[in-house]
């Protein structure tokens, strides 16, 4: 997989389905910011869905390997989709994380079968401040699952892989948001004020 030429797709790809926005919003983790990445949009366009999902598969395949976890989690909501079909095409048991824990059955946050000592990928669609992953992360870990690493299609680069380290967890992306920016801006996709919004964005971290 060449590593240039697959970011250069998937920026292609977030450009075309309309995912970048700019204008206030407010993230998950509660921070506001001028631009938006809805990576929620990708499966309703089964075209990119596809082949994003061949780009996460190919990507877990290279950069962590297939022997090094046993299990595949997507972190509640936006991760869920791509880690299904990661799970499925790399032939993989898929569990899945609850926002809440349930008031009636198990009563547990993790759905599935999860043995414990069982190492977990975690995947989501992009990391901020860390917050959703770590979430996911304790939650596997309180049913005996271990989580060394999570993937993203997107780092938005404000802090999020270093409170992953603090935690054990290694973040390996496949966009960075600076990188993103700077193709979009070469391919004419955004003018030179969108990508001064993004850059500042990262460096305010």
């Amino acid at each position: 997989m060449q590593h240039e030429n697959v970011k250069a797709e998937v920026c292609k790809i977030l450009n075309k389905i309309g995912a970048l926005q700019f204008g206030t919003f407010k993230l998950t983790s509660g921070k506001i910011s001028p631009y938006y990445i809805d990576l929620r949009v990708v499966p309703s366009f089964p075209d990119a869905f596809k082949r994003i999902c061949d780009i996460y598969t190919s990507f877990v395949r290279e950069e962590i390997g297939a022997e090094n976890f046993e299990r595949v989690a997507g972190t509640p909501m936006a991760g869920m989709p791509f880690a299904t079909i990661i799970a499925y095409n790399m032939k993989k048991p898929f569990i899945y994380i609850r926002k809440g824990v349930r008031l009636h059955g198990r009563q547990r946050r993790v759905e599935g079968v999860l043995t414990p000592g069982d190492r977990v990928l975690l995947i989501d669609d992009l990391i901020t401040t860390g917050l959703s992953l770590r979430r996911a992360a304790r939650a596997v870990v309180a049913e005996g699952g271990v989580v060394n690493d999570a993937v993203v299609l997107l780092d938005r680069e404000e802090g999020g892989g270093e409170k992953l380290r603090k935690s054990g967890i290694r973040l390996h992306s496949i966009v960075k948001i600076s990188e993103a920016a700077n193709m979009l801006y070469e391919t004419g996709a955004i003018n030179e004020e969108q990508l001064k919004t993004i850059l500042k964005q990262v460096k305010k971290g």
